[in-house]
């Protein structure tokens, strides 16, 4: 097991891992921006080196500056956390280069999955049911129109190095496609400095549903079940929970039968996420894949008895994963996820200051995680999440019931959350009865706002 870790990110996985870490018996150091000074997950790090300004760009993102301080500390291994720099490629390379473990998968890999229609045509190659769409980048606006006339309308054009929703248009008409193909393109460039598109089969009322999977580095793959993450506004994901309704035995056999095949196949190790759409008919096609921890991996945990960050730190010390898992993974209950987000609750618009009072919701199957305290300063340079709340019941209407029992004495004052939404939504009957698809957010704000 690693002497030191440096944990190369903020909030609250900053703290997560450092928990872990501190279980283990791992010496943790912290790197924070000057706005992050006063953060939790600076006092208890062991060590804790500032990096920058407040801006990502000039912090967090300073590959530079997170190496130098790994350097001076003096650490074995980095853990990115998720967002910020746990998919670029070159870190993880740069990581390599400098002697210092990257606790995730190969650069190669994590550049191979971060290009979609990449990651696309290897799932493909390996099997993997895809949406119909094109063979690579498509060329032009009059390649895009081939496509779309081949594929069948709706079709919906995405970002070859995108993420977020960003750079991705729905195509319902010959006639829409040149104005939506430019405005696509344009947007991708300006986002990720690439403007190249591929084209899919757009499904209209999809769910949204990801397979946890962990790699050894001896070639051994698990999938840890599934997460339904069909709660979202403009691709941000707001609730996730596992196991999903939706998900039969039968199907969950398959995906784990094909995804331990196709990751042994690419040389994946680590922790992953997998995530698919499900169309009405119930068939489930790849979209992509996170390279990382995800935002969301507290359900899989509560469901399964699996700490994933200790399991990411164990691969990556060279463990395998039989010494990790149990000797049979099964689902255990039912558990939610409600992102609490600093935003105002109608009107999205970010909410930064002074939190002047912060009460935890508690007792049993109820889990917090969160860098926030009373008297703490949200600040306005970084995404908005400032809690992720997470219940565990024997059943998903027992799990229902916790999450609207923690909702209700989750105190958070001085800056606006996402909390009156949360319970707003659990009021919801088709959410109750786990009737719902990704575009469940549209009609129920639009319900909302009537």
């Amino acid at each position: 097991m690693f002497r030191k870790v440096l944990i190369a990110n903020r909030g609250e996985i900053a703290l997560r891992v450092i928990n872990a870490c501190k279980e283990m018996g791992v010496r943790t150091v912290a790197v924070y921006s000057e706005a992050d000074r006063n953060s939790l997950h600076v006092r208890f790090a062991d060590e804790a080196i500032c990096i920058g300004p407040p801006r990502p760009a000039d912090s967090y993102l300073n590959v530079p500056a997170v190496i130098s301080a790994a350097e001076i500390a003096d650490v074995d291994a980095i853990h990115p956390g998720y967002g910020l720099l746990s998919e670029n490629a070159n870190f993880a390379e740069v990581c390599r280069a400098s002697n210092i473990k990257f606790i995730g998968p190969p650069p190669e890999v994590t550049r191979l999955m971060g290009e979609k229609e990449k990651a696309r045509q290897a799932m493909k190659k390996a099997k993997v049911p895809i949406l119909p769409g094109s063979d690579g980048v498509v060329a032009d606006e009059a390649d895009a129109l081939h496509w779309a006339k081949k594929v069948g309308y709706p079709v919906i054009l995405k970002a070859k190095a995108g993420g977020g929703g960003r750079g991705m248009r729905i195509v319902r008409t010959p006639e829409e496609l040149p104005n939506l193909y430019h405005s696509a393109s344009t947007e991708a460039a300006n986002a990720f400095g690439n403007g190249e598109l591929y084209m899919e089969k757009f499904i209209e009322r999809p769910r949204h549903i990801e397979f946890q999977v962990l790699a050894d580095e001896h070639g051994n793959v698990a999938t840890l079940f599934e997460r339904e993450c069909s709660i979202q506004r403009r691709h941000q994901k707001l609730i996730e929970e596992a196991p999903s309704l939706q998900v039969t035995p039968k199907i969950r056999q398959e995906i784990d039968h094909t995804l331990r095949r196709c990751l042994t196949e690419i040389g994946y190790h680590n922790a992953g996420t997998i995530e698919f759409l499900m169309d009405e008919d119930g068939s489930i096609y790849f979209i992509e894949m996170n390279t990382r921890i995800q935002v969301e991996h507290p359900v899989t945990e509560l469901i399964t008895g699996v700490d994933l960050v200790k399991a990411q730190l164990r691969i990556a010390s060279g463990e395998k994963l039989s010494d990790i898992l149990p000797a049979k993974l099964e689902i255990r209950g039912h558990a939610i996820e409600c992102r609490i987000n600093a935003e105002h609750p109608v009107k999205f618009t970010p909410s930064a200051g002074k939190i002047t009072a912060f009460n935890v919701p508690g007792f049993n199957g109820v889990r917090v995680d969160t860098a926030q305290y009373a008297e703490g300063v949200v600040p306005p340079y970084y995404d908005s999440l400032i809690a992720k709340l997470i219940v565990h019941g024997n059943t998903r209407a027992e799990a229902i019931a916790k999450m609207e029992r923690a909702l209700s004495q989750f105190v958070v004052q001085g800056i606006e959350t996402s909390i009156p939404l949360h319970q707003e939504i659990f009021q919801n009957e088709d959410f109750r009865h786990g009737v719902f698809d990704t575009k469940f957010m549209e009609r129920f704000l639009a319900a909302r706002n009537s």
